[in-house]
């Protein structure tokens, strides 16, 4: 078996850590017993592209329950859990293309080697594998059935490619489904990011200044956390409607280059370019720490970073200090990636039950609807996200009441009035 990983040594210990996972994936769980009676997915070949994590694992376990053949490579180079991709080649035959830590040649060739594989379905978090795909792997469109987008900016790629007319194959934004922007954005990104930042600074942040750079559902969940440590939370954005939001929370909202002169703590949430650029890194106030939650490192502009420095050291793991020219210190934490993956574990694992079996469901999907589905951007289908909500709750031991027919008639009906 094919396979480039760190240390095959360390899979017994990738193994316990995946099965502690697994107890808090339910959802996911009742799946796998019905995919491994139906096998729906029997030699489909799978091709993913995702964080190398505990819960990435139990996805792929899913699948291959389902009777899928499953690749997987790492959609960020510091987000691989080294443990977790040996378990998977020595315990579960899974072939895994990840290295924590690697470079931007390595990253590719391993997007590439599991390519390789010809694959039928892809699994993107992030983008880069349809993208590479549709550059430079053409060769492999005419077999792919369609695959699934995890993240805001991987969907966000997906879209402009739609409207260019680039999109050569069914891709489900599963990123957009409700039980997964609702709570893996919201709780699991608001829980994961403080959790990276607190791990790497070990600063309190009760009484700190702390901005969040963007209040979509990431935005939110981080600037809920934060509140939550009693941090002072400014939220920046461009958009009235979000701005407004933020400001009816309770937030103080303001213009990112008046709230970087008063941050001890500033985080980007927007997959976009240099939203932290030049003017605001020229007023930070000394001692500021950045940090990233989105998916590529673009959001902070780090060159810029680089210009200003006279010298740079790592005080601790995944701190970069750069001591500037004009004498002020700025601290990036996990080199601009991910802050949750890069400095912590990623999202706790009750979230990503929702998220996955959304992808684990969108999956079956494409295989079931391989005729009818054209090269596009779907969402994901009402049914599914009702099922994954109900399966959640009924794991989690709550109930909730249902309509009667009478209430169900009376909302489709425009006769009965005052």
């Amino acid at each position: 078996m094919e396979y480039d990983i760190h240390d095959i040594t360390l899979a017994d210990e990738g193994l316990a850590r995946i099965h502690w996972a697994f107890r808090e994936m339910p959802v996911l769980g009742q799946l796998m017993e019905r995919f491994t009676q139906s096998q729906p997915l029997k030699n489909i070949r799978v091709a993913g592209c995702l964080h190398i994590t505990t819960e990435t694992a139990n996805l792929a376990l899913a699948l291959k329950a389902a009777g899928a053949e499953v690749r997987l490579c790492a959609s960020n180079p510091l987000s691989t859990q080294d443990d977790v991709a040996a378990a998977l080649v020595q315990h579960h035959g899974i072939p895994v293309f990840a290295i924590r830590g690697e470079d931007n040649d390595t990253y590719y060739r391993h997007i590439n080697s599991v390519l390789d594989s010809r694959p039928q379905i892809t699994l993107d978090d992030g983008g880069d594998l349809v993208s590479e795909i549709h550059r430079n792997r053409a060769d492999l469109l005419k077999e792919v059935i369609g695959g699934c987008e995890e993240t805001t900016t991987g969907v966000i790629r997906l879209r402009a490619m739609a409207k260019e007319g680039a999109l050569k194959y069914p891709m489900m934004a599963v990123n957009d489904a409700m039980t997964k922007h609702l709570f893996d954005n919201r709780y699991g990104t608001g829980q994961s990011a403080l959790d990276g930042i607190i791990r790497a600074t070990n600063i309190l942040l009760a009484g700190k200044v702390f901005t969040v750079v963007g209040y979509g559902w990431c935005g939110r969940g981080i600037a809920m956390r934060a509140k939550g440590l009693g941090a002072n939370v400014v939220v920046t954005e461009v958009e009235p409607l979000r701005a407004l939001e933020a400001a009816m929370d309770g937030y103080r909202v303001m213009p990112l280059v008046e709230a970087a002169a008063i941050s001890d703590f500033i985080i980007t949430a927007t997959g976009d370019k240099n939203v932290i650029d030049q003017p605001h890194l020229n007023v930070m106030k000394d001692g500021c720490v950045l940090s990233n939650s989105g998916h590529f490192n673009v959001e902070i502009n780090i060159p810029a970073l680089e210009a200003m420095a006279r010298e740079k050291h790592r005080p601790r793991p995944h701190i970069e200090e750069y001591r500037l020219k004009d004498g002020r210190t700025l601290c990036l934490l996990a080199e601009g990636r991910l802050v949750n993956l890069a400095a912590a574990e990623g999202h706790p694992s009750s979230v990503m039950d929702m998220s996955f079996s959304g992808q684990a469901l969108c999956v079956v999907h494409l295989v079931e609807n391989t005729q009818t589905l054209h090269p596009d951007l779907y969402p994901v289908p009402e049914v599914i996200d009702q099922e994954i909500a109900s399966l959640k709750l009924s794991a989690m031991g709550i109930s909730i009441d249902a309509l009667t027919g009478e209430q169900r008639q009376y909302l489709t009906s425009w006769r009965e009035g005052t």
